[in-house]
């Protein structure tokens, strides 16, 4: 099994171990974390460094996923994601076996596909993007990069997300909707602009 290492040791992480346990095919070599969090236990994994240990560890392994979360806002998330992409890293796009995406789906690198969540065809998900835990992307639809669709949302067919957006736990997205980048919408909202 090939390594990864996660960035970000969080309430997400645990979530993003766990897709990568089910997946079998990335092991977990560590996760990178703030100073005060070296040497704890994650789910079995141990935080091995810190932000500042990134050019060295993008030395010693290839592929690195982004699993510091998105809420309230996502400004370290691409930070993270961008500064790695600079070092060399690669990205796989983890799968959850639980989930659904059709032959005719695009998913970009970097971005987690997590249990349950399905993705209709002739849509794209772009780079660095959280699909959570029951989420639905029907025909047609467009998520950009760095966006959080959040669980049980779902985005009706022929919807457009840009950059940087998070849609909330519940929400619902109308059919041929534009939502703009940066648009936050909260929990169990119903966005038909």
């Amino acid at each position: 099994m090939e390594k990864i290492i996660l960035v970000g040791g969080g309430g997400h992480c645990k979530s993003v171990i766990d897709v990568i346990e089910l997946q079998n095919r990335y092991k977990v070599a560590g996760i990178v974390d703030k100073q005060e969090k070296m040497g704890q236990n994650i789910l079995g994994y141990t935080v091995i460094a810190t932000d500042n240990d990134l050019p060295e560890l993008v030395k010693e392994y290839s592929n690195f996923h982004i699993s510091l979360g998105f809420i309230k806002n996502n400004i370290r998330r691409v930070f993270l994601y961008n500064e790695l992409c600079s070092l060399g890293a690669n990205f796989p796009t983890i799968i959850s076996p639980l989930s659904y995406i059709s032959k005719y789906a695009k998913t970009g690198k970097g971005s987690i596909i997590m249990h349950y969540a399905q993705i209709g065809p002739d849509s794209i998900v772009g780079e660095n993007v959280i699909i959570n835990s029951k989420a639905l992307i029907e025909h047609d639809c467009c998520i950009e990069s760095n966006c959080h669709i959040a669980t049980g949302a779902i985005i009706n067919g022929d919807v457009f997300v840009g950059a940087n957006s998070f849609i909330g736990s519940g929400s619902v997205v109308v059919n041929s909707t534009k939502v703009p980048t940066n648009t936050f919408i909260k929990a169990n909202s119903l966005f038909i602009k």
